[in-house]
């Protein structure tokens, strides 16, 4: 398998508002608009900011934030499926999150390989079935909602 990127991390920038330390895609390495799925990267890393205090004497990458890289996957295969590129007063929230199953831990120095197709859309709802694997091994699946949504600007 050819880890070469479609899309490098500061192309992935241009999709998803996330940045350091919420950024959760590395690279995506398939985009199959065709069959509506993503295939992308999370390269797991001791310096993450969550790992001295989660199980410090054994890191161990929080379920949520393995759901969350599924998402900005997700996140980027609607938007490039929709042809277009969110703007800053555009967001990609979670609608649901249905079915999630963990089958074992993610640790320091792991690659997390990020899977995501889109099973169903109505009325601006897209629903994935997602999963999240190293080398092999499943580590997490599920099926999630999404939707996009204009938010308000804060005056400053």
């Amino acid at each position: 398998m050819s880890l070469q990127a479609v899309m490098d991390v500061e192309e992935i920038k241009t999709y998803l508002p996330h940045r350091y330390p919420f950024l959760l895609v590395d690279r995506v390495l398939e985009l199959d608009l065709e069959h509506k799925k993503i295939r992308a990267l999370k390269n797991v890393s001791v310096n993450e900011p969550h790992f001295p205090g989660h199980f410090s004497y054994y890191h161990v990458m929080p379920g949520v934030l393995i759901i969350e890289a599924l998402a900005q996957a997700s996140a980027i295969l609607s938007f490039k499926l929709m042809g277009i590129k969110p703007d800053d007063k555009t967001v990609y929230y979670f609608a649901g999150i249905d079915g999630a199953r963990f089958k074992r831990p993610i640790t320091p120095g792991d690659t997390l390989m990020l899977e995501s197709q889109v099973t169903g859309e109505k009325r601006g709802i897209y629903k994935f079935a997602v999963r999240a694997l190293v080398g092999d091994q499943l580590a997490c699946e599920a099926d999630l909602l999404c939707t996009m949504r204009s938010v308000p600007q804060n005056p400053q």
